[in-house]
């Protein structure tokens, strides 16, 4: 079962990778479509990210809500545990 730091480490990872960004620019308070420079088609490519990266699924309006990169980890976070067997 991955502990949110694991999580939060692996999603650093592969955004920093994915969008070229520094690591150390991506920080819990940090504005994920500023730092990233999100346009829409960028979206695009995060949610086939996430989804190899973690095996689920991901809705448009699931990024309604995300506005941090914590709320992002939060959700995350939130769909790994609901997938995991109790």
């Amino acid at each position: 079962m991955l502990q949110k730091d694991e999580i939060i480490e692996k999603i650093n990872h592969f955004l920093a990778e994915e969008f070229e960004v520094d690591e150390a620019s991506i920080t819990p308070q940090g504005n994920v479509k500023e730092v990233l420079e999100l346009d829409s088609l960028d979206y695009i490519d995060l949610v086939v990210v996430i989804e190899n990266n973690f095996a689920f699924k991901v809705k448009p309006e699931d990024f309604t809500g995300i506005i941090t990169f914590e709320d992002f980890y939060n959700y995350v976070e939130s769909r790994v545990k609901a997938k995991e067997p109790a």
